[in-house]
């Protein structure tokens, strides 16, 4: 039974809105105060370094499991930059407690009235899913798709475009649940990615059988990465792969939030070629990121 108080706004109960003894969110150990409207995310918590080291003067530096955040100052702009671990679950714990940081009052447990909307960029690692999206590139999601069950949980709404995608993609994978589809922030494209390879990315539950990996366990659908690959619906195609994007995406929609995922092209699974200049592609598309934001 839902509690009211006296304004007449729902109190979230505690075993719902989790707040450790000192008063920081459950998961990401942080107050509201520690975060900017500007994140950065990355999924190795090693990473956020790699980002932060460009900072002018640090503020905050707070680590818990795989959350690392570090919260300062580039050319003048506080940036928070924080690692999310892989996986579309820790996508749904980071979107949920970054929301809450800044659109619930811990006090009272109630929703605020008005509601700010944070910009969040994720740079990330991803394979190709065609031949000519080359190695080192980098690559903006216009589009997330997922092929996770999330969102069998969330009321994502899609529109009628979206819909025809993920009722396609799950007839050719036989799958017994439908995948969803998001787009990207339109604003953020424009601001950040105006240069990058225009993608559609496919966000996948697992690396290895579901990427069409296989070492010792072997494939239920040996033909997955030529699945990939080949699907169409008229001019969409995917052309890259990845664990996080439609989560972030979708939780985006849901949460009212800005949302960019921008991948550094480190793979190509149609080639089978992996980028000797890893590093190097990250750390060019870090200093993009952060000069654009």
């Amino acid at each position: 039974m839902q509690q009211i108080n006296s304004t007449g706004a729902t109190i979230i109960p505690e075993s719902e809105l989790i707040i450790n003894k000192d008063g920081s969110i459950y998961h990401l150990n942080l107050l509201p105060e520690h975060i900017s409207d500007t994140i950065i995310t990355v999924g190795d918590p090693d990473r956020v370094e790699r980002v932060s080291r460009h900072f002018d003067e640090m503020e905050v530096q707070i680590a818990k499991r795989e959350f690392v955040t570090h919260t300062g100052y580039y050319k003048g702009k506080r940036i928070t930059v924080i690692s999310t671990g892989m996986g579309t679950d820790n996508i749904d714990i980071l979107m949920n407690e970054l929301d809450a940081l800044v659109n619930i009052d811990f006090t009272s447990r109630t929703v605020n009235e008005e509601k700010i909307k944070l910009k969040i960029v994720r740079v990330g690692t991803s394979g190709a899913l065609q031949e000519d999206v080359p190695l080192g590139s980098h690559l903006a999601s216009h589009y997330g798709v997922g092929i996770d069950s999330l969102m069998e949980f969330y009321p994502l709404e899609q529109d009628e475009n979206e819909q025809s995608i993920t009722k396609s993609l799950q007839q050719e994978l036989g799958l017994t649940f439908r995948p969803y589809c998001v787009n990207g922030s339109q604003e953020l494209i424009e601001k950040i990615a105006f240069d990058m390879i225009p993608g559609n990315t496919l966000t996948c539950p697992g690396f290895y059988a579901p990427q069409g990996r296989v070492l010792r366990a072997g494939l239920r659908n040996e033909q997955l990465l030529q699945v990939y690959n080949q699907f169409r619906v008229c001019d969409f195609r995917l052309t890259n792969f990845e664990m996080e994007t439609a989560g972030y995406y979708a939780m985006g929609r849901l949460l009212g939030h800005e949302m960019l995922s921008l991948n550094a092209i480190v793979a190509n699974r149609v080639t089978q070629e992996f980028a000797k200049n890893a590093d190097e592609v990250i750390d060019d598309l870090i200093l993009k990121v952060l000069d654009r934001i």
